[in-house]
Formats: structure tokens, C-alpha cells, sequence
């Protein structure tokens, strides 16, 4: 079911503000991490059905350089020219993306490049987050739902997916980031588990997201991206 749906929907990531994918990385990897019940399989079901029901595919973009790194090609990124309406409004308006990754043709290259995309998309939102502290999440927990799904799929599809979770990563970028960045602030002492413990206390799903993905990378500007997102949220509980 996943090996069949996977390459027909990676085009139209972008549909829902990105939550199908992140529903579907989510089903995926409970599923790899213990035994497929029939709820879980439901589950997965569930989110393939959500992303296609939502499928928006983007226009053709017209490439601007990019750079090496994940950080900088996200630096890079030229933002929308209007920041009024929604996802859908704001995604019709991009023109074009920085090139990044383009080359890779190795499975292995892919799922390294794929690492460093989540790691520099979530360390962006401990000096970027401001731009729009529950849409920004996306450009990490995006790149984070397509490598937990990896391992999941023919090695074929790694390359292919690396390159659509770049380009929801710098979509999600064009039309939210803030015209300035500021500093982040050191975590300090606190753990990680206490991170996440902050988060669950917080209760708002996005601040969730970002802090489950945070914890994927596990450094210190995650840890701090994850608190940045507390701070900037409003609280559900």
C-alpha cells in the first residue's frame, strides 16, 4: 500500500499544509517500531486517504542558486511577494526556489541529506520562528514525517522523496519566514525530557510536532527551537 501510493503523492505534498505527510511519517513509524495491528494499518490507511484527498501539486519553479548546505540554501530562499491568506493562497504565489541537492542520485546520499534538511529547518526555528510560530513548523516536521518513512520504502524512492521534502522545507519557508532573524536562546541545563515534558504541558499539536522532531536531532539549537516554540505559542492548556 505505501510502496504504491508513496511516488504518486509526493508531488502534491503540499495539499493540507503538509499534515497528511506528517500523518502518514507518523503511522509509518509506529508501525516500524512494533508489530502491525489492524489499527494501525487503519491508521496508515487513514493518512494516505488524508494526503490524497489534499493533493495539491505545486507549479513548475524556476530554479535560483541554491547552496551546499541545508542551512544556507534555506537562507537562500526568496520570500513570497504577499504574506495576506492562507497556505493555498500563499503557495499559488511562489515563483521559484533555490537548487539544493539536486545531484544526489545515491540512496545513502539521500537519507544524509534528508538528516541534514530536518536538522537545519529545526534549528532555523529557534531564530526564525516569529515569521509564523505554528506555520513555520512545517518546514521542519515535513522533512522529518519523509525520513522516518524511509526505511519503509524501496531504496529507489529515497531520492525522489528527498527531493520533495526539499521543496515543501523551502516552500513552507518562502511564505513564512520573518524579514530578520534573532538570536536564540541556549537551552541551558534542561533535558530533553523535560523539553518535552514543557511541550505536553503546553498542548498546542504544533509546539508537539516541532519538539518530537527537535528531539530527533538532539542538539542544543533543537532543544532551543522546541522551548522558542512554547514561548511564541499560545497555550491550550
Amino acid at each position: 500500500m505505501l510502496t504504491r501510493w508513496w511516488p504518486r503523492l509526493l508531488p502534491g505534498m503540499y495539499g493540507g499544509s503538509t499534515h497528511p505527510v506528517i500523518r502518514v511519517g507518523h503511522a509509518v513509524r509506529t508501525l516500524l517500531a512494533d508489530e502491525s495491528t489492524g489499527p494501525r494499518l487503519t491508521e496508515l490507511a487513514h493518512g494516505l486517504g488524508y494526503w490524497a484527498a489534499r493533493h495539491h501539486p505545486v507549479r513548475i519553479l524556476a530554479p535560483v542558486p541554491g547552496a551546499d548546505s541545508a542551512a544556507a540554501a534555506l537562507d537562500a530562499v526568496p520570500p513570497v511577494a504577499g504574506r495576506e491568506g492562507g497556505f493555498p493562497t500563499r503557495l499559488g504565489r511562489i515563483r521559484s526556489l533555490p537548487v539544493w541537492a539536486a545531484t544526489v542520485t545515491n540512496p545513502a546520499e539521500a537519507h544524509r541529506r534528508l538528516t541534514e534538511l530536518v536538522t537545519a529547518a529545526t534549528h532555523r526555528y529557534a531564530t526564525h520562528g516569529h515569521g509564523d510560530a505554528t506555520m513555520l513548523v512545517h518546514a521542519a516536521t515535513a522533512p522529518n514525517a519523509v525520513l522516518r518513512t524511509l526505511p519503509a520504502l524501496p531504496r529507489p524512492l529515497w531520492v525522489p522523496s528527498l527531493q520533495a521534502a526539499w521543496t515543501a522545507s523551502a516552500a513552507v519557508t518562502a511564505m513564512y519566514a520573518p524579514a530578520a532573524p534573532v538570536r536564540y536562546a541556549p537551552p541551558g541545563t534542561v533535558t530533553p525530557e523535560e523539553v518535552f515534558e514543557r511541550a505536553l504541558a503546553h498542548g498546542d499539536e504544533h509546539v508537539v510536532k516541532l519538539t518530537d522532531t527537535a528531539l530527533d536531532v538532539g542538539d542544543e539549537q533543537a532543544l532551543a527551537a522546541a522551548l522558542r516554540a512554547v514561548e511564541l505559542s499560545e497555550p491550550l492548556r
